[in-house]
């Protein structure tokens, strides 16, 4: 009896690890593993690390279960994009594995004119003479999936707290590469002051679950519409009245015809402060994630462009 039992029990560890091999999957990067499907809470902030292989328990609404070894709670889900997993664990699924698509996403690329955003912050770091990068430029304020109510997207609730107290400097500092972030620092003066840990943690968590793809699309769409004819325009009218009419012309002819309804401007105390441009898609090309985005109506029809220093009527 005993044999039999000592048997039975070989042959369902045997299939245990069986399954294992089979359900094998691989790191795509260096990704968090959270103990539930909303991402609400990372005990012992684990993370999977790029290379190495996981044993996928189960598949659930775009996300996997894994098993993380030599961990006090062994599984883990994790989104569907962190992993890749092998042929035979493909094979074993009812379904079969489709590379994932790109799914469209409609956002809100916000653009500051930094010298009005100086006038109201004049202690700011980021407007500090010996910091002061963006002067006479536009620059990164977010990159906002829409509709608004879409933010802080798998975000355990004591960040998300911390952020509404304006304790950005108490937030995580996004991973990034050192040459994108030293980027950072002149495309997002704000990084100076915890901007990028707010943004990232309010609206690119919404965007892609890495931060590299979130800023690098960030930054080159800003840097694209500041270095266009847009960004030389205002640089051309530093101190006088603009409209928004003639912007939009002037933004139609940079990223293509009929292109103008996709720019909205927002004003404060009679200066420009933000440009916002409606955008459909992910990516770095502007031109690429115009055509379908929706028009923008509000804002102002016409500003004065601030020039360095404070304003004075």
């Amino acid at each position: 009896m005993k044999s039999r039992a000592w048997k039975y029990g070989m042959l369902f560890l045997l299939s245990i690890l069986a399954l294992d091999a089979g359900n094998q999957a691989t790191a795509l990067r260096d990704c968090s593993a959270w103990n539930d499907l909303r991402h609400s809470r990372n005990a012992g902030n684990l993370h999977l690390k790029k290379g190495e292989k996981y044993s996928i328990v189960r598949k659930h609404k775009g996300q996997y279960l894994v098993r993380i070894p030599g961990t006090p709670v062994t599984q883990r889900w994790v989104q569907g994009d962190c992993i890749t997993p092998s042929s035979t664990a493909t094979k074993e699924t009812s379904k079969p594995q489709i590379p994932p698509v790109t799914k469209k996403v409609e956002t809100l690329l916000v653009l500051s004119w930094h010298n009005s955003f100086c006038e109201t912050h004049p202690n700011r770091k980021e407007c500090r003479p010996l910091f002061n990068y963006g002067s006479n430029h536009l620059v990164l304020h977010g990159l906002w999936p829409q509709p608004v109510s879409r933010i802080y997207c798998g975000i355990p609730r004591d960040l998300i707290a911390k952020d509404r107290a304006h304790r950005w400097r108490a937030l995580p500092v996004p991973r990034l590469p050192d040459s994108l972030r030293k980027t950072l620092l002149h495309t997002m003066p704000g990084t100076l002051s915890g901007l990028e840990r707010h943004e990232w943690v309010k609206h690119g968590s919404c965007y892609d679950s890495d931060p590299v793809r979130y800023f690098s699309d960030a930054v080159t769409l800003t840097e694209s519409v500041d270095r266009s004819m847009v960004g030389e325009y205002l640089r051309a009218n530093l101190g006088r009245r603009i409209r928004l009419a003639d912007l939009r012309k002037i933004f139609a002819k940079s990223f293509g015809k009929g292109m103008g309804s996709r720019l909205a401007m927002t004003c404060r105390r009679g200066l420009l402060q933000e440009l916002r441009i409606s955008l459909n898609g992910k990516g770095k090309e502007l031109k690429n994630l115009l055509p379908s985005a929706k028009a923008l109506k509000g804002g102002c029809r016409e500003a004065i462009v601030d020039a360095p220093g404070l304003y004075r009527k």
